[in-house]
C-alpha cells in the first residue's frame, strides 16, 4: 500500500501537463502589492448595442481556446519554487463577467473614471486572472453612437504580454462583419483534471532541480559571457569607450505610488505617423518615443522639475521569433533608451533618440534576449518574492537612483477593423501596470489607421493624465509641423544634382563586400558636402555586419568630413590625388588625430580599390 502511494506521488512529480510559470512571468508575481495590482487591461470600444446575455455566450464558447482563463496558480509549499498553472475545479464564468451601466452624465470623463475605478482594484489571486466589465450605456461620449458598449478587459501579466494580449483579441472578437449572422457555439464541456497536493509539488520542484542542478551557475556565465563580448563590441564600435550604464535622474515619476489609477489617451493618424517616418528615415518606435519625450519635457518643465540629464526609458521589446507559435506567456526583453529631455528642438530631439536605438539594438543583440530572459528563471522564487516585498516595505528605492524613469511600449495591433456580432471595435485602449518607483508607462497601440498612446499612472505622481495626454497630442502637432516643412525643403533641394552620389553607392558595396575593412573602421562618419550656396549631409554608418549610407546630419560622428562636390566626384574620378586634396586644404575632418589619420587610410584604400 506504501509503495503503491510513493509510486503515484512520484508519477505525479514526472507529469509534464502541469505547466509551472516561469522566471520571467513570476516576476509580475512577486511585484504586485496593495498599491500595485500587476495587470493589464484594454478598454475597447464598440460601435451600438449588443444583449449581455449574447455577449457572456460568446466568451464561454471560446474559453476552450483560451485554457489559462480555466486555470489557477497553485503554490508549491513554502514557496520554494515558481507556482504552477493548474485546472480550476470551481471555475465559474459568472465570477468574472460583470455587467454595469455607466452613470449620468454618461460622457468621455464618467467612463474615464470608472475604468479607472475598475483598474483600480486587484485581480483574486485564487481564481483564474482575468476578468471583463461589459459597460453599457455610452450615450454621450463625443464621436460614439448614442447607447454604444464599453468592454473593460483585465489580465494578470503573469498570464500576457502585449503580443499575447493581441491574439487574445483575435480570438474574442470578429474579423468579417458577416460573422453576426452565425450561432454562437455552446461552450465545449470542461472536465478539469485533479488539483495535485502539496507533496506532489513538492517532489515535482526537486525533480526540477535535481534534474538540472547546475542550471543557475550555467546561466550566469552564459550571459557573462554574453555581457562581456557585448561590452567589447560596443567599445570598439564608438568613437571612445561608453560609460558604465546610465546615469539615470531622479524625477517626480520615481517615488511610492498610490493605489488608486490616472490614465489618458491621445488618438493619432498612423498614416500620419508613417508620413514623418518616410521624411526623417527613421522607425515608428522611434517617433513614437520622440513624441512622448516632447510631452514629457513640458509636463516636468511645466512644474520646474526637468532635469538637466535626459530621461531613460525601459523600452519592452518582443523577443518572440517570427512565425513561433503564439503563446499566452510573456516573451519580452528590455531596452534602456535616453529620450533627449533635455533637447528642446524637436528634430535634433528626434536623431538624438535614433542614434540611441541603434545603439541600443546594437548592444542588445550582442547580449542576446533569449540569455537575458533565461536569467530570471535561474533565481528561486520564494528569494525573489522576499526582494521585492523587502524593496517594497523599506522604501529603498529612495536610497538610490532608478535603473529608468519611464517605461514606454508600442505594441502593434490588428490593420483591419474588428467585429463584435457585427458591431465594429471603434477604439482601443491599453493600461498597463505602474508600481513603487515607477510611476508612470505609457503604452501605444495601433489598431485600423490609428495609434492610441495611452498614458497610465496613479492619483499621486499624475493627477492630471488627461492633460498629459494633450501634451502628448500637441508633442505630435509640433514634430509634424516641422518634419512636413523639412520635407518640403528636402523635395526642393532634389533639383540640386549632387555629383558625388556614386562614391557613396560604390564605397558602400566596398565596405558590405570586405568585412575585414568594415571590423577595422567600426563608426558613425559625417560627410557634409559643399555644393556652392547649398551643404548637404550624408551619414555613413559602418556596423561590424553592414555599412549603410543615408541623407542626414550626424550629431556625434568618428569624424566630420567636408568637402566640395566637385572634389570628392574627382577623387572618386581619379582626376584628383588624395594627397593633393590634403594638401591643398580642399578637405577638412574634424576629428582627434587618432581618427583622422584613421579615417584617411580608409579613404585611400576605398579610392584604391575603386
Amino acid at each position: 500500500m506504501a509503495k503503491s502511494a510513493i509510486k503515484d506521488l512520484l508519477q505525479d512529480a514526472l507529469d509534464n501537463s502541469i505547466q509551472q510559470v516561469s522566471g520571467s512571468d513570476a516576476t509580475f508575481l512577486y511585484a504586485e502589492s496593495p498599491t500595485s495590482p500587476m495587470h493589464i487591461a484594454t478598454l475597447i470600444i464598440v460601435d451600438g448595442s449588443i444583449l449581455f446575455e449574447d455577449f457572456k455566450a460568446i466568451v464561454a464558447s471560446k474559453l476552450h481556446l483560451i485554457p489559462k482563463f480555466r486555470k489557477r496558480l497553485l503554490n508549491v509549499p513554502m514557496n520554494l519554487d515558481y507556482p504552477y498553472w493548474v485546472d480550476d475545479p470551481n471555475f465559474d464564468i459568472d465570477l468574472h463577467i460583470n455587467r454595469l451601466k455607466l452613470p449620468d452624465p454618461s460622457n468621455w470623463k464618467t467612463l474615464r473614471e470608472m475604468t479607472s475605478s475598475i483598474f483600480s482594484s486587484p485581480l483574486d489571486l485564487r481564481r483564474p486572472l482575468w476578468s471583463i466589465d461589459f459597460i453599457e450605456g455610452l450615450d454621450e461620449v463625443s464621436q460614439v453612437p448614442k447607447g454604444s458598449i464599453a468592454i473593460v478587459s483585465k489580465v494578470h501579466h503573469v498570464m500576457i504580454d502585449g503580443s499575447s494580449g493581441v491574439g487574445i483579441m483575435s480570438i474574442l472578437f470578429d474579423k468579417n462583419l458577416e460573422d453576426k449572422d452565425k450561432p454562437i457555439p455552446k461552450p465545449r464541456p470542461f472536465e478539469p483534471d485533479e488539483l495535485p497536493d502539496e507533496l506532489s509539488l513538492l517532489l515535482k520542484s526537486s525533480y526540477g532541480f535535481f534534474k538540472n542542478p547546475f542550471k543557475f551557475p550555467k546561466l550566469v556565465g552564459e550571459t557573462a559571457f554574453s555581457f562581456i563580448k557585448a561590452n567589447i563590441n560596443t567599445q570598439i564600435s564608438v568613437k571612445k569607450p561608453m560609460k558604465k550604464g546610465f546615469s539615470t535622474p531622479n524625477t517626480i515619476f520615481n517615488k511610492s505610488v498610490s493605489p488608486r489609477r490616472t490614465w489618458g489617451t491621445a488618438i493619432l493618424s498612423f498614416e500620419r505617423i508613417n508620413t514623418l517616418r518616410k521624411i526623417m528615415d527613421v522607425s515608428i518606435n522611434d517617433l513614437i518615443l520622440a513624441i512622448c519625450a516632447g510631452g514629457i519635457r513640458r509636463y516636468l518643465q511645466e512644474r520646474e522639475k526637468l532635469p538637466t540629464q535626459p530621461l531613460v526609458a525601459n523600452v519592452p521589446i518582443s523577443i518572440r521569433v517570427k512565425g513561433e507559435k503564439q503563446e499566452m506567456n510573456n516573451q519580452i526583453s528590455n531596452m534602456l533608451i535616453r529620450i533627449a529631455t533635455h533637447i528642446k528642438n524637436p528634430i535634433e530631439r528626434l536623431e538624438y533618440i535614433q542614434e540611441q536605438t541603434n545603439l541600443g539594438k546594437t548592444r542588445h543583440k550582442a547580449v542576446g534576449a533569449k540569455a537575458l530572459s533565461k536569467m530570471a528563471d535561474a533565481v528561486p522564487f520564494g528569494l525573489a518574492n522576499l526582494a521585492a516585498g523587502l524593496y517594497s516595505k523599506y522604501n529603498i528605492k529612495e536610497f538610490h537612483r532608478p535603473p529608468f524613469n519611464v517605461t514606454i511600449t508600442n505594441v502593434p495591433g490588428p490593420k483591419e477593423p474588428l467585429y463584435l456580432r457585427g458591431h465594429k471595435i471603434l477604439s482601443i485602449f491599453g493600461l498597463t501596470p505602474v508600481l513603487d518607483g515607477f510611476g508612470l508607462i505609457i503604452a501605444a497601440f495601433s489598431y485600423n489607421g490609428l495609434v492610441s498612446i495611452t498614458t497610465t499612472s496613479d492619483a499621486k505622481t499624475m493627477p492630471d493624465a488627461d492633460k498629459f495626454s494633450r501634451y502628448i497630442r500637441e508633442s505630435a502637432n509640433e514634430l509634424e509641423e516641422i518634419i512636413l516643412s523639412k520635407g518640403k525643403q528636402k523635395e526642393a533641394s532634389k533639383v540640386l544634382k549632387i555629383k558625388s552620389i556614386s562614391f557613396f553607392t560604390e564605397v558602400k558595396r566596398v565596405l558590405n563586400a570586405n568585412e575585414k575593412m568594415r571590423k577595422e573602421n567600426i563608426g558613425l562618419y559625417d560627410f557634409c558636402i559643399n555644393l556652392g550656396a547649398e551643404k548637404v549631409n550624408y551619414q555613413l554608418n559602418i556596423l561590424e555586419n553592414t555599412t549603410s549610407v543615408k541623407k542626414k546630419k550626424t550629431s556625434k560622428p568618428l569624424v566630420k568630413i567636408e568637402i566640395d562636390d566637385e572634389n570628392l566626384i574627382n577623387l572618386h574620378r581619379k582626376k584628383l590625388l588624395l594627397d593633393e586634396v590634403i594638401i591643398q586644404d580642399r578637405i577638412k575632418l574634424t576629428a582627434t588625430k587618432k581618427n583622422s589619420d584613421k579615417f584617411l587610410k580608409l579613404l585611400s584604400k576605398l579610392l584604391e580599390d575603386n
